[in-house]
């Protein structure tokens, strides 16, 4: 299944969320590609967006490459292979502490003038634009699973079989419209695949209302 691009994805992921429309649920997107994700299918749900913050912790001399995440309060998630990419004790030290950083700014630049949404008893949906290791993804639903919604959904438009397999209970329920076993990349499946720029996800998040 190729996507013409993110807000496309975001239609398909509405319609196979449609029973949650008029249930009010908190679309929480995991920044920057999802975001403007979260705000469509948001409003298809007649729902309320926000941001979970998540950073992935880069591979040495590799940034592009995942060996596990940090949540907002200072959770960290390793892959198995984290050592076999070559980082010791002090490297994931230095490495969180750098995406916790990333993270407080972004709160800042993101949400100055209001608190996160808390998701206590919501049904909450996490969006990302596509799942690769799942890392950031599995530290998202920790963080939010910590604070205790009524129901914890993850929804994305692709990611691969094996890391589906990951998230199987950290969710109550994932939602993912295509797992090709020929998964390189989450650009791969989109034809119009452009970063998506803090400015705007200021512009998606600014004077949001139901």
């Amino acid at each position: 299944m190729i996507f013409a691009d993110r807000i496309a994805a975001a239609g398909k992921l509405a319609q196979a969320l449609s029973e949650y429309r008029g249930k009010n649920p908190l679309v929480l997107a995991i920044p920057r590609g999802a975001v403007p994700m979260a705000k469509v299918i948001a409003q298809q749900l007649n729902g309320e967006m926000d941001v979970v913050l998540v950073r992935k912790l880069r591979a040495p001399g590799n940034p592009e490459f995942a060996i596990g995440s940090v949540d907002e309060s200072g959770w960290v998630y390793l892959t198995e292979y984290a050592g076999r990419a070559g980082a010791d004790q002090d490297y994931v030290k230095s490495e969180v502490a750098t995406q916790l950083e990333t993270i407080r700014q972004r709160r800042a630049q993101y949400t100055p003038e209001r608190p996160p949404v808390d998701p206590a008893g919501r049904i909450v949906i996490v969006i990302d634009d596509g799942l690769a290791t799942g890392s950031t993804m599995i530290a998202a639903l920790h963080a939010l699973r910590n604070q205790k919604p009524a129901e914890l959904i993850c929804a994305v438009p692709v990611a691969p079989p094996e890391t589906l397999k990951k998230l199987h209970g950290k969710a109550d329920r994932i939602v993912c419209l295509s797992a090709p076993d020929n998964f390189y990349a989450v650009g791969q499946f989109y034809a119009d695949f452009p970063q998506v720029t803090d400015d705007e996800v200021i512009a998606c998040l600014t004077g949001l209302s139901r």
